[in-house]
């Protein structure tokens, strides 16, 4: 018996060229995107002195760990990690406990007033009340300088509840939450033991979304918490990075002139300085770059729930 070929397309000359073309054209944005990140990572690794002269293109320039040491080194540093993962681990948590509900409760038509409180809801989405009214606001709460502020801050994404009522309406049928009804199940028994349950992926979409933009969150720390002791991770990088690169500006130019050995000492700050900024990079992307592989199918999962949201 004489086996079946799979017919296949033959591929005119134009075809050809065009599929070239193509993948000439993606490996070129793929080396666009990847080169950058590749070359921090390599430059982090290398040699202060090679990093400045820029000898440093596709591999590593004399292998050294001075700039992670100098950065570990902070006892802030360590400290801003802790306060990070405090602010994203409740932060995070906060988030989940008023957009989940929420979300669910939008989604049911019989409520009452649905279409004003998503319109309350909207409000604040297209409109802030400001830099200096919010700063006042938590002025007069006694809320300045205070870490649970930095948790409270934030508490809701008005365009994750939207996606949340989405995944709520279509993933969900209504006649579950009837039958439950029927049988004498109160509004807070169907959330918790039917709808919760089934919402197990808008859920893991949340935290994902929430926990990467608390993590990489700074403005709010820059602008309402002063104690140091406070301060998220991308805060005390950025001290750091400023305290090394502005080295030379309190020094009177004659005493460089006459004191050779401290503008060694100087040159070699600043040498550090300029390799550090890339260690400070990946220290602070490195929790999300190892964990993105494993929850990067809940960010395509997101995407789609939320491409329904009209």
């Amino acid at each position: 018996m004489k086996k079946v070929r799979s017919s296949s397309i033959r591929m005119t000359r134009g075809d050809r060229i065009f599929c070239a073309v193509n993948y000439a054209a993606i490996a070129l944005l793929l080396l666009v995107i990847a080169y950058p990140l590749y070359f921090v990572v390599i430059a982090s690794f290398s040699d202060p002195y090679s990093v400045v002269r820029g000898e440093v293109y596709f591999w590593f320039e004399g292998f050294s760990l001075d700039a992670y040491k100098n950065v570990f080194r902070e006892a802030r540093v360590w400290r801003g990690y802790a306060n990070t993962l405090r602010y994203t681990v409740f932060g995070t948590a906060l988030n989940l406990l008023l957009t989940i509900p929420a979300g669910y409760v939008l989604g049911k038509k019989q409520l009452v007033g649905r279409g004003a409180i998503a319109v309350f809801f909207l409000i604040p989405m297209y409109f802030g009340g400001g830099l200096i009214p919010t700063y006042l606001l938590l002025k007069s709460l006694r809320l300045l300088n205070q870490p649970y502020t930095l948790i409270l801050m934030g508490g809701v994404s008005v365009y994750n509840v939207v996606v949340t009522r989405v995944f709520f309406q279509t993933s969900i049928p209504e006649e579950l939450f009837e039958s439950a009804h029927m049988d004498g199940a109160s509004h807070m028994r169907s959330f918790l033991q039917i709808a919760l349950p089934l919402a197990a992926p808008i859920v893991a979409v949340m935290a994902l979304f929430y926990a990467v933009g608390r993590w990489n969150s700074y403005y709010d720390a820059l602008v309402y918490v002063i104690d140091s002791d406070y301060m998220p991770l991308q805060i005390v990088l950025r001290s750091i990075l400023l305290l090394n690169q502005s080295a030379l500006s309190g020094v009177d130019a004659s005493q460089l002139a006459t004191d050779s050995e401290m503008l060694t000492a100087l040159a070699r700050q600043q040498y550090m300085a300029e390799a550090m900024k890339y260690s400070l990079i990946i220290i602070a992307a490195l929790p999300l770059l190892v964990a993105y592989p494993f929850v990067q199918k809940y960010f395509v999962r997101g995407m789609l729930i939320g491409s329904l949201k009209g």
